[in-house]
């Protein structure tokens, strides 16, 4: 529900985000993410606690758009791998820090304390960015602005936006026709214990805490278009690998799901930076509404083509996911392309 309200939503957005000053609106849908949050630990039942779960994903989803066409307002090109290594890298604290800190809480005050926690570090850290955040009112500059309706097909009909939107696309599929499906990869045919599977989102997080940020490096220094080329190859060994593995211990499982993670989420990084350079500044923030929708539908669209290819056989045993993995490979040459 939370996905595809993030999704719904940034079609929504399009048609409004780049009338406003870029600060105000995060901050504006920065406090509605917390309410949201907030209702949702404090939801009574069942029914409450999805709608409130929607509308969290109706405003988080437009945050993580605005918060990437942000960082390609005010940093120039030729930095930008650098800095979306470091947002990019947020996503590894919050799988080394924020799933373990959310379960602990869970177990020991109740399901509904991560979600609570969550809204008061939002207010915090919305208060704390309220006042050394500058305005970025900069693409409201330079004359007469089209329509929002105007906007959007402008951004739809551009070339080079299509060909962004589907590269962006590329890039989500590539991952999600494996990686929902990890777990029971891992527990029913690899032989790990529920117990073990955290070890391999803990290495994972680990690791690319301190790689994304080098790749954001490297990717300044060598070029994006290069960088992304040689991680998206790099991604299909151990993506392949992992779809193939036997019955192994724990520590041979980790040197593989490691690089899996580190590739696929390297790539991220380049890539992205090569996205938010493919948008007309004046209407970026369209532009990457419309691309989080893209990336929703296409995240949705590979975990059912992956569910599709996969099954069961006799004895329990995940079969044909090396084929799903193949498909995203597919995919991934298809973006480097």
């Amino acid at each position: 529900a939370y996905t595809l309200a993030a999704g719904v939503s940034g079609l929504v957005a399009a048609t409004y985000v780049d009338r406003f000053d870029r600060k105000h609106l995060l901050l504006t849908l920065y406090v509605l993410f917390a309410l949201a949050t907030l209702a949702c630990g404090l939801a009574p039942g069942y029914g409450f606690l999805m709608v409130a779960r929607v509308a969290a994903g109706v405003f988080g989803g437009v945050l993580s758009a605005l918060a990437q066409t942000i960082v390609a307002d005010v940093i120039p090109f030729e930095r930008r791998g650098r800095a979306m290594g470091i947002v990019m890298s947020s996503f590894s604290v919050s799988t080394v820090a924020g799933v373990p800190a959310g379960l602990f809480m869970a177990n020991h005050w109740g399901w509904s304390a991560p979600f609570i926690a969550i809204a008061l570090l939002c207010t915090l850290l919305a208060a704390g960015a309220a006042v050394p955040l500058p305005p970025l009112a900069h693409h409201l500059q330079g004359g007469r602005r089209p329509s929002a309706w105007r906007g959007i097909a402008q951004v739809l009909t551009d070339r080079n936006h299509q060909r962004a939107f589907i590269f962006s696309a590329l890039l989500m599929f590539t991952g999600f026709t494996v990686l929902p499906y990890l777990t029971l990869f891992m527990q029913a045919n690899v032989g790990l214990t529920p117990g073990q599977i955290p070890a391999l989102y803990l290495a994972g997080g680990v690791a690319t805490l301190f790689t994304a940020r080098m790749i954001g490096r490297l990717s300044d220094r060598l070029g994006k278009s290069r960088m992304f080329t040689t991680l998206a190859l790099a991604v299909i060994v151990p993506m392949l690998g992992i779809t193939l593995l036997p019955r192994s211990p724990l520590w041979a499982v980790l040197i593989v799901s490691t690089a899996l993670f580190i590739c696929m989420s390297g790539r991220m990084i380049p890539g992205m930076a090569l996205v938010t350079g493919a948008a007309t500044p004046a209407l970026r923030g369209t532009f990457m509404a419309l691309n989080a929708s893209v990336q929703s539908a296409a995240m949705g669209l590979a975990a059912f083509v992956g569910g599709l290819i996969i099954g069961r056989d006799a004895a329990g045993q995940m079969t044909h996911y090396w084929l799903s993995a193949l498909v995203g490979v597919s995919a991934s040459l298809l973006a480097v392309w």
